[in-house]
């Protein structure tokens, strides 16, 4: 995917890919023109990404190419086990549980999955062969149900919008680290939660409601990272914690730029007016004091260089963790309290 303010990057990028594809074909050196496209290319990434207007942080935060939660996973995460289901309804795909370990210390982790569900392009295979070879109706109609299930399942799951038996998945489990005393360390990625009929049946404001509830005072440290989008109650739903940050090109938002355009303008296409509005930057919440650390990226974001943003982001949590540990229970829970409280206040002039 080609962002339209990275086109002249993206050239400079065909121009060394090609270059360098001559270098082992006709075994001619480009080296020093190869170096001197890399500093223009160096040169434009530090002039495009010290402008980006917030509609365009917006766009680098849902790129393809950035690392999901599961990537973080298997790069700063040792020993990790997973842990399932919400003992209500089921296994919700799009929420991710388990035990890890980082640096020396064991803890929990929670993260929103934009993955795919398991084993879902075999399983539908599997059903469209049988559908070829079954003539009976009713079967039939089982088949293109269970395909339309599957379907659902799977953009659901690669969008992150997790129903209520993920998010009662995440507080079971964060009950779990609370008796153990382990940290929680939640990864935010989603534009949402699910709103279809069956999240709401089974739930899903409740749930949501309730994490906020036992979050605000759950005996054991928390620390919330946003890692590409974190919208509205989707994100809210695993989003309260002793220290939030979020990555540099990151946002986070009660509503995404497009829904509140159409909305307020009724017309998707002042998504741009409405991103600028929102104040849904790291730098602009930041300023307005509802998170508490910008966790730096690579020139060029992370889906450039995933690499430095893992030592980033696993830097961050080691160091925040232990500096939590210093906190005694009754202190970090007292200032978890003032600092929910204190959300939206506005200081006197």
């Amino acid at each position: 995917m080609e962002l339209d303010f990275e086109e002249g990057i993206c050239e400079i990028d065909e121009q060394i890919s090609e270059l360098k594809k001559l270098q082992c074909l006709k075994g001619v050196k480009y080296s020093s023109k190869i170096k001197e496209l890399e500093k223009e290319k160096l040169r434009q990434l530090k002039k495009v990404y010290s402008n980006l207007t917030a509609w365009q942080i917006v766009q680098v935060a849902r790129h393809p190419k950035r690392p999901k939660f599961q990537d973080y996973l298997e790069n700063i995460i040792a020993d990790f086990r997973e842990l399932h289901g919400d003992r209500y309804f089921g296994d919700d795909k799009s929420i991710t549980t388990g035990t890890g370990t980082i640096g020396r210390n064991k803890i929990m982790i929670i993260g929103q999955n934009k993955g795919r569900t398991t084993n879902a392009d075999r399983k539908i295979k599997v059903l469209e062969d049988e559908l070829k070879e079954c003539k009976h109706a009713g079967r039939r109609k089982e088949i293109e149900y269970e395909k339309r299930r599957l379907f659902e399942e799977e953009i659901r799951v690669k969008g992150g919008y997790a129903n209520p038996e993920g998010y009662r998945k995440a507080l079971l489990k964060m009950k779990f680290a609370e008796k153990y005393k382990l940290p929680v360390v939640t990864f935010i990625d989603t534009k949402g939660a699910s709103a279809g009929i069956e999240a709401e049946e089974r739930g899903q404001a409740s749930a949501i409601a309730q994490n906020l509830k036992n979050m605000s005072d759950l005996k054991t440290p928390i620390i919330t990272i946003v890692i590409g989008e974190g919208g509205s109650g989707g994100a809210l739903g695993i989003g309260v914690a002793d220290k939030f940050a979020m990555l540099e090109y990151s946002y986070y938002s009660v509503i995404t730029p497009e829904a509140c355009a159409a909305i307020l303008w009724r017309n998707k296409k002042y998504a741009k007016e409405a991103a600028e509005a929102l104040k849904l930057t790291s730098k602009d919440l930041y300023n307005l004091k509802l998170i508490d650390y910008i966790i730096p990226k690579p020139l060029g974001s992370a889906y450039r260089n995933h690499r430095e943003t893992f030592s980033n982001v696993k830097s961050y949590i080691e160091k925040t963790i232990n500096n939590l540990k210093k906190i005694t229970l009754d202190e970090l829970l007292k200032t978890r309290y003032e600092k929910l409280m204190n959300i939206g206040k506005i200081s006197k002039i």
